[in-house]
């Protein structure tokens, strides 16, 4: 099977992991909290990883949740293959700095 375009790195999983961890809960305010913990550690985080890592099942809508509250985000676009060795286009999210 070929490697994963933009595989995430194991040390990058962890931290994802950790992210999730600190923010128990299956609430939107808990999951919004997830996104907002992992772009402001981790720089960006990809909605493929903040499905699979961040337990986000709508990452689209906790974006959106944070731009409501003031949260600038940008999103770019990457392209990941996935463990079935479909490539699928994601959206990379990243705070704008010096907003909120």
């Amino acid at each position: 099977m070929t490697a994963p375009l933009h595989a995430t790195p194991p040390e990058r999983v962890a931290a994802l992991h950790a992210i999730r961890d600190r923010h128990r809960g299956d609430t939107s305010a808990t999951g919004a909290a997830r996104l907002l913990d992992a772009m402001q550690t981790l720089a960006h985080v990809t909605t493929f990883e903040a499905s699979r890592y961040l337990d986000l099942y709508d990452p689209r809508a906790r974006k959106l949740n944070l731009v409501q509250q003031g949260h600038r985000v940008l999103t770019t676009w990457s392209t990941v293959q996935t463990e079935s060795g479909e490539r699928h286009r994601v959206g990379v999210y990243s705070l704008v700095r010096g907003a909120q």
